[in-house]
């Protein structure tokens, strides 16, 4: 249905069913008249619709006499890179991220902040799906092309002192990945064995998203295989998350990278904050404090973590679901910025990866787990009302987390699926065992 389209964090469905020039057309113009700007940054990824979808957006804000500049193929980190770095009123990347290659649809951004459900998405949508839309204008909007491609190879190196030598597996599924990362290690000793760098919108290998098991699974066995490789790296779609595994080829969660990557900052920056979102294992918060930082518990999701670090002037920030935010980078995601930061951090610690993570590793977590429920307010209620006086501490920053002295969960709804999300922690992997069959009974009752 036309009003799924319009999700959380960005507008995406399938093409042509879903989501098509007819839709494009109409949704270009009515991002104009929620947002009001006069001027629009537009890119687009490597699918096979975009070219098509955005051409049928960008003739929607033409028509409205808005001018539009065309940044050309780009990741969404180049987009938010370039309005923040030109000053652009909005710019609007044509992508669906790590979806199936028949999916399309916008990541929107307008007058200094992202267009969530709440603020802009839902306004969008009522317009297209009401036919509530303005006129043309006599006038239509030009259309110049703008080529930021060095301003943004610069932007990204500035995030490493030396780009060392080095050997690095990176699989990126065919998006654009492929396009970005042999333009930022052209010239340097980095040594990249490439997996499926050819851009390919169809996604002949795999899906363009590591955080499923099986699309890692090329990059792990190629790890192993190269025997010399210092890690293997895997991008989603549009390039704004990543996902390593060390140098034996076994998958490390962000979380972890997260602490590694906090412990660069704040060796240059103590006392500086540093932000984690609530799914994370407590040895992030531990680590931050150990090494002279304020950690932050941040709830799931970009909108929030962008406002967060923005309010509270925040040096770094990182998410379970491999995306990672720099104060330097206007406080956007970027994954090839989050692979420089590694880089640099193996190279000055000189010791394999693996050694690198094992000390942040010492609890034990399920990871992310998934459950359909029926109900799921009054799941959530059942679970907090079974704990309330057992548990050390509860607290609602999103969803619930409840605290032992020895274990922890959070459980809270999908921003994004009709799902109840758990994560759960504790000190040993027999106590984490233990309390996940234990939350399991509840999630699985009738």
């Amino acid at each position: 249905m036309l009003k799924d389209i319009f999700k959380g964090y960005d507008i995406r469905g399938i093409y042509p069913d879903d989501l098509n020039e007819d839709i494009a057309y109409k949704i270009g113009k009515a991002f104009i008249a929620f947002t009001k700007v006069k001027q629009v940054a537009v890119g687009r990824d490597m699918r096979t619709s975009s070219p098509k979808v955005f051409e049928a957006l960008v003739k929607g804000i033409r028509d409205l006499g808005i001018d539009v500049i065309d940044l050309g193929l780009c990741t969404t980190p180049m987009v938010n890179f370039a309005a923040k770095f030109y000053d652009f009123q909005a710019a609007i990347n044509v992508t669906a991220s790590h979806n199936p290659g028949q999916y399309n649809g916008f990541k929107l951004y307008a007058n200094n902040q992202f267009l969530t459900y709440e603020e802009g998405i839902s306004q969008i949508g009522k317009m297209v799906m009401n036919d509530n839309l303005p006129p043309p204008s006599e006038k239509k909007g030009s259309m110049t092309k703008k080529d930021i491609i060095h301003d943004y190879l610069k932007h990204v190196k500035s995030f490493i002192d030396e780009i060392p030598k080095m050997k690095i597996v990176i699989d990126t599924a065919n998006a654009m990945g492929g396009f970005i990362v042999p333009k930022v290690f052209e010239g340097t000793d980095i040594e990249i064995v490439p997996l499926y760098f050819e851009l390919d919108g169809a996604f002949p290998n795999h899906e363009a998203n590591p955080l499923k098991p099986e699309n890692m699974k090329d990059l792990i066995e190629a790890v192993r295989k190269e025997g010399d490789a210092c890690f293997g790296a895997a991008f989603d779609g549009d390039c704004d998350r990543i996902i390593f595994c060390d140098e034996k080829g076994r998958a490390i969660s962000p979380d972890i990278i997260g602490a590694m990557i906090a412990k660069e900052f704040l060796e240059k920056n103590k006392g500086a904050k540093v932000l984690y979102d609530l799914r994370s294992s407590k040895a992030v918060k531990e680590d931050i404090e150990k090494f002279g930082g304020i950690p932050v518990m941040s709830r799931v999701g970009h909108a929030y973590i962008k406002k967060t670090m923005k309010e509270e002037d925040i040096i770094f920030g990182a998410e379970l679901s491999g995306h990672y935010y720099y104060k330097d980078n206007f406080y956007f995601d970027s994954g090839i910025i989050t692979l420089m930061k590694l880089i640099s951090y193996v190279k000055r610690h000189d010791k394999p990866l693996s050694e690198l993570v094992k000390p942040i590793q010492r609890y034990f977590h399920t990871g992310e787990l998934n459950f359909e429920v029926e109900d799921k307010d009054a799941k959530i209620a059942e679970i907090k009302e079974h704990y309330v006086g057992k548990a050390k501490n509860i607290f609602k920053l999103d969803g619930i987390s409840v605290e032992f002295d020895d274990w922890w969960f959070n459980i809270r709804k999908s921003n994004t699926e009709p799902l109840l999300r758990l994560n759960l922690e504790a000190d040993t992997k027999e106590l984490m065992e233990e309390k996940k069959a234990e939350i399991l009974a509840f999630l699985n009752s009738i």
